[in-house]
């Protein structure tokens, strides 16, 4: 590593968190206000999750969109436009007049999600050796699940006692603050002006890039199927008061940082065997939770594990950059753009179980089918593979 890249390497690692950490509390805020959401703009809880499905299905467009158009910009330059748009994106949602405006903002905002980890990914791993990439990429990543245990349970209180509107305006202050951490301490290299659009679509046709995505758009499914619609679970199900909401959420962080920490760690170690164990403890988390969910005090415990499988994340990531090739910028920034096709997945088949009058519990079935889908697909990539 150059003196450039490892002068202020913990304040450029900080930057890249924070803008995660706003990222992160700007998704998952939503599980936690969306039956003030509902209210606010006159609708019913499964409709209003349908800001969560257009938040995702932005991730999923903006993702490759951006990996492609922008392939030989600066990556420090990229990473502040990125957030740039996302405060603004969060400052129209809280002047949203509508539902029907509000989804269309949620979409904006979703645009620059998985670009921007993607990019921050790349770049966090260039400035570490070779062999500390998970740990790198984890830490990176401590952001987002920072903002589950911290972010999402403080906003969520401020959305629920003061005005959900105010806590979308809190996340597009976090991501103004990270851009200008950016522009400060992350080092400015230049773009790669032998980068080219096709280049990077080049990633597409690879087999087993395709296949790590389908298994993280499958496998990470049955984690958003259910938190989409925790908070009225654990109301209408295990019969906790909306008081004890935060904290089901902060629950929920707390899972998420254990996995995340403990997946970079796993992935350091092995990339393939780290993806099949994490999948089949998904499977695990789901069926544990059909029976945790029914008493208060188990559905903390049922809230923890289900962040847990964030183990998946760092391992998913670092299989995408070694598959990809030369389309580094388009695979890194495509695996959460797999992560949120989940999101918009999981929410939406989530909503149809409701819906069709299963139950709130109903969602943690849907979760196990998508694990099990997405351990199929995995298995089948290594034998393509062989």
């Amino acid at each position: 590593m150059s003196q450039t890249k490892t002068e202020h390497l913990g304040l450029a690692q900080l930057a890249l968190a924070l803008g995660g950490f706003a990222i992160g509390t700007g998704e998952f805020v939503i599980m936690g206000l969306l039956p003030d959401v509902a209210h606010g703009l006159n609708s019913s809880i499964t409709r209003a999750g349908d800001a969560i499905s257009s938040y995702a299905l932005g991730v999923v467009v903006g993702a490759p969109l951006i990996a492609v158009l922008f392939s030989r910009v600066s990556r420090q330059r990229l990473l502040i436009a990125l957030m740039g748009l996302f405060a603004l994106g969060n400052a129209a949602s809280a002047l949203a007049p509508g539902y029907l405006s509000f989804v269309l903002m949620r979409f904006i905002t979703g645009l620059p999600h998985g670009a921007f980890f993607g990019v921050a990914s790349l770049v966090a791993a260039s400035m570490v050796p070779a062999h500390q990439r998970g740990k790198a990429i984890g830490r990176m990543m401590l952001g987002l699940t920072v903002a589950t245990l911290l972010g999402v349970p403080a906003v969520s209180w401020i959305g629920h006692h003061l005005s959900w509107q105010l806590a979308f305006w809190f996340v597009g202050a976090c991501a103004l603050i990270s851009l200008l951490m950016i522009i400060r301490y992350v080092p400015f290299s230049p773009g790669d002006r032998s980068a080219h659009p096709l280049r990077e679509l080049t990633a597409l046709k690879k087999p087993q890039v395709l296949l790590t995505l389908l298994t993280g758009a499958t496998g990470f499914g049955g984690m958003f199927a259910v938190f989409s619609y925790i908070t009225p679970t654990m109301i209408h199900y295990a019969g906790m008061s909306e008081a004890q909401i935060p904290w089901v959420m902060a629950a929920f962080g707390l899972g998420m940082i254990v996995g995340s920490t403990l997946g970079g760690k796993f992935a350091d170690w092995s990339v393939r065997k780290t993806i099949g164990l994490s999948l089949l403890w998904n499977i695990a988390i789901m069926v544990l939770f059909c029976f945790l969910s029914k008493y208060v005090v188990t559905g903390f415990l049922a809230a923890f594990l289900i962040g847990t499988a964030g183990l998946l994340i760092p391992s998913l990531q670092i299989r995408l950059m070694d598959v990809a090739g030369d389309a580094q910028t388009l695979a890194a920034a495509m695996n959460h753009s797999a992560l949120n096709m989940a999101n918009a997945l999981g929410a939406f088949l989530g909503g149809v179980v409701i819906d069709a009058g299963l139950g709130w519990v109903s969602t943690a079935w849907v979760g196990t089918v998508l694990a099990v889908m997405g351990l199929i697909i995995f298995l089948l990539s290594l034998r393509v593979k062989r």
